[in-house]
């Protein structure tokens, strides 16, 4: 059977460990070229040696999410060692909890700069390389806070509400184009992040990050006239329509 992205390219941001990781093992088993971007080496070294025992090619681009200058090398680099680019996947992220009168303006800058404006920044330089491709796909993961508000996490929650708005935005420029832009809003996954927000919720009652893996690799793979925009994925513990 044909591995559905033989030939492919993608970059997957945050993929030295949860999401990204999972994602980029997902891509590597249906033969894709994964450029991993993260700021742990030896985390993304891991990485690379599984998705190329997955069947997938793998490259490692160190990166500093807070830099402009590291953003724009990953996409140059990339460009310059593939020659091509099918599939953006900004992952990466950070969260802070804290009340909002206790949350410090560097809390919020850094909450932005990681989840919105690198996402943002990524997009814009990604642009002419996946506009050179016949199918490209931007996929940007949020989270259920990119659609509600909880307690504690106003910054968190307003870099994804942030990240939400550009994506819409950029779908609609984009319509019509080679380029499908997709926005996942997942709620409580196994990751560190998560364990380290909502230590309240237990352990076997959390979404693998496997599962989101699934459904990125659904959208990347998904050919036709039926366009998912945006998804939300709850715990099944989880009340629903979130």
């Amino acid at each position: 059977m044909e591995k559905r992205l033989k030939g492919k390219v993608a970059i997957v941001t945050g993929a030295s460990r949860g999401i990204g990781k999972a994602i980029s093992l997902a891509m590597a088993k249906e033969a894709a070229t994964v450029v991993l971007a993260a700021r742990a080496m030896d985390k993304l070294k891991e990485t690379a040696e599984q998705v190329t025992a997955a069947g997938g090619k793998a490259h490692i681009i160190p990166t500093e999410l807070t830099d402009e200058r590291s953003i724009k090398n990953l996409v140059k680099a990339t460009g310059e060692r593939f020659g091509r680019l099918d599939i953006l996947i900004n992952n990466a992220g950070i969260t802070h909890s804290a009340k909002l009168e206790e949350t410090l303006t560097k809390d919020y800058d850094r909450c932005m700069s990681i989840n919105a404006r690198a996402p943002f920044i990524l997009c814009r330089e990604a642009l002419p390389l996946l506009k050179k491709a016949e199918a490209a796909y931007i996929i940007n993961i949020a989270s259920v806070v990119g659609v509600k508000g909880y307690p504690l996490q106003s910054a968190y929650t307003a870099s994804k509400h942030a990240l939400r708005g550009m994506t819409i935005s950029l779908a609609e420029e984009l319509r019509g184009s080679n380029i499908r832009v997709h926005l996942l809003c997942p709620g409580g996954v196994d990751t560190e992040l998560v364990q380290k927000v909502r230590p309240d919720i237990k352990k076997q009652d959390l979404m693998q990050p496997e599962e989101i893996a699934e459904l990125v690799l659904y959208l990347v793979t998904h050919k036709g006239n039926a366009v998912i925009d945006e998804l939300h994925i709850r715990r099944a513990a989880s009340a629903p329509w979130f």
